[in-house]
């Protein structure tokens, strides 16, 4: 049973960038329910990055309220333009993948979207399906839709074309593949980030010269990670991931600037559009701590992709390694993948020091501790086991944690 239209608008207007053109989505709608018919709602998602953290759930959470409305959800599965590699927001050429891998990828991305979608509301397509048989007079045919002046208008073309960077002619077919996708499917919205936007034009312009009617495009901010600076990122060691153990979780947000709270609690909960605004006004009259709404936030998010139980039980373990040791909340988190280093060494990787002299001196003048126990001896090896709270001098604090 669909929704009303009033009611679908509202759930699908919160946290958009872009809805591209509204009045086509709203007739769109109008025509669904009139018939009865769902809307096909489609997303992308790159093999190449398996492992997903809640700034991924941002476009899969807009895609699981369009299951919830009654539309159908097609997620596309790119193994195939996985081989070719999507430049976006890169100024360089990304490696591509096999198709092996692009499909084991896929897989592992699906077990974890599950985690947000409906699985037995989703249909999963590879698009090697279409993509593979089509022959090279086909994809001459696909090239001579989209001129190279267009394809220039992408910033990252652009940019590099500027810079007398190298732009492989393959990279062009990328966002054709993208877009036959959509002919292929004949969606009628298609999700995507705001990196994405150049992409799924394409997309709509492509359905035009098929003959098809041009599919909505409907972009979703991207989440800044837990620096509150850069796009949120493994590589970058400011993510929330997916899978991470629920005390990680707690940990990692109660570490985000206090600028992200009303962000993080829009794109990545499902508190009502009432409780978004009444954190609104205690963030704006400053009549609540922060801090008590980044454990709320921490909670909600928790009890997501755990459970109720197991958010509880993260805070508690939270306030008997930070209240009872005078650690602030808001550690910043730094992720380790060694069992065991010096104490030296730890200090200068994590950049708490900016060298192993000054690490040494620290530990000679008692300035450093580790789970409140201070460090006297320089040569001291520690077992990274567990989460540590590291601290030197009065202020400087980071939570080590072991990345599995």
């Amino acid at each position: 049973m669909l929704h009303s239209i009033e009611e679908q608008l509202l759930i699908i207007r919160r946290g958009t960038v872009d809805i591209i053109p509204e009045d086509e989505l709203l007739r769109k709608l109008e025509r669904s329910i009139e018939e009865n018919k769902p809307l096909k709602i489609k997303l992308g998602c790159d093999p190449s990055r398996p492992d997903l953290h809640i700034g991924h759930s941002v476009v899969l959470r807009k895609l699981r309220q369009f299951q919830d409305i009654g539309h159908e959800a097609i997620l596309v599965i790119g193994d195939f333009t996985g081989m070719i590699g999507d430049p976006t927001g890169k100024n360089k050429t990304r490696p591509s993948l096999s198709l092996e891998e692009t499909r084991h990828n896929g897989k592992s991305y699906f077990e974890q979207a599950s985690k947000i979608l409906d699985p037995a509301k989703t249909k999963i397509v590879y698009n090697s399906e279409w993509l593979a048989p089509m022959t090279f007079a086909d994809v001459v045919k696909m090239a001579s839709m989209y001129t190279v002046a267009r394809m220039l208008e992408r910033d990252d073309f652009q940019n590099r074309y500027r810079n007398s960077e190298p732009i492989s002619v393959h990279e062009f077919l990328y966002p054709l593949a993208q877009a036959m996708d959509s002919v292929a499917l004949a969606s009628d919205v298609e999700l995507g980030g705001t990196d994405q936007r150049f992409n799924l034009l394409v997309g709509r312009d492509l359905q035009k010269e098929y003959g098809q009617e041009p599919q909505v495009i409907i972009t979703m901010p991207l989440l800044e990670g837990t620096d509150g600076v850069q796009k949120m990122s493994k590589s970058l060691n400011n993510y929330v991931g997916i899978d991470d153990a629920p005390k990680e979780m707690f940990g990692r947000i109660m570490s985000i600037p206090d600028s992200l709270i009303y962000k993080y609690f829009e794109l990545t909960t499902n508190i009502s559009i009432a409780e978004l605004e009444t954190v609104k006004k205690d963030l704006e009259n400053k009549s609540v701590n922060p801090s008590l709404l980044k454990r709320k936030l921490a909670m909600e998010i928790i009890a997501l992709y755990h459970d109720k139980l197991s958010a509880e039980r993260a805070e508690e373990e939270f306030d008997l390694i930070f209240k009872k040791k005078d650690v602030p909340e808001d550690v910043p988190i730094f992720s380790v993948t060694a069992d065991e280093m010096t104490m030296v060494k730890l200090l200068t990787l994590t950049k708490l020091v900016d060298s192993g002299n000054e690490a040494r001196r620290q530990i000679q003048q008692g300035a450093v501790s580790l789970n409140g126990q201070k460090i006297t001896d320089d040569r001291l090896n520690v077992k990274l086991d567990g989460d540590l709270i590291l601290k030197v001098g009065k202020r400087k604090f980071l939570k080590i944690v072991k990345k599995t």
